[in-house]
């Protein structure tokens, strides 16, 4: 009994400690909102999915013709996988006094001041940022998406701002004039 309330206020206490590793949670949510429109961007126009399958007694096929830009395959296309590639983004400190979510290309040529252990570790952490922020807000991308209304440039103000909160108003103004939280670096 005595052992299972120890493992219970431990594994609360491994939780909390994740949930709070992403210090700033404007600018990873910025950096899942770049790889998510960035997917968009680099969408193929795709035919419609024939969902008739069934014939009739007529011999004449029965379904649905659905369109594919407002297809759950298209959500889950988009959706599907976009924590895993955020774990090609780490924490970088470079010419800036706030930190800024980057795309690393290769791993083995890391030349940010973190060292390649820590440099994983943030890599790590904003992937299980991803995870917790699309279980918060999947419901309502899906829907925006299927409606036409999540297009290139719109996805950081309402996933961001509109639906996670995790900006504020201000703080994406402070990005238009110049000082960007976002992942706007690459190496």
């Amino acid at each position: 009994m005595e052992r299972s309330k120890v493992a219970t206020v431990i594994l609360i206490f491994t939780i909390f400690t994740v949930v709070s590793s992403i210090d700033d949670k404007c600018a990873a949510c910025n950096a899942v909102a770049e790889e998510l429109e960035w997917g968009i961007s680099k969408e193929k126009p795709r035919n419609h999915l024939d969902m008739r399958h069934r014939l009739d007694s007529q011999g004449q096929r029965r379904g649905k013709v659905i369109d594919y830009r407002v297809s759950e395959l298209r959500v889950v296309e988009l959706l599907d996988g976009l924590c895993d590639k955020m774990q090609d983004y780490t924490l970088s400190k470079i010419d800036s006094d706030r930190p800024v979510w980057i795309k690393v290309r290769d791993w083995d040529n890391l030349t940010i001041v973190l060292d390649k252990q820590e440099a994983r570790a943030y890599s790590k952490d904003i992937s299980t940022y991803c995870g917790r922020l699309l279980e918060e807000t999947e419901d309502e991308i899906a829907d925006l998406i299927k409606k036409g209304s999540l297009g290139v440039g719109d996805v950081s103000k309402v996933l961001c701002q509109d639906l996670s909160k995790h900006c504020s108003k201000t703080s994406a103004l402070d990005e238009e004039n110049g000082s960007n939280g976002g992942s706007d670096g690459e190496l």
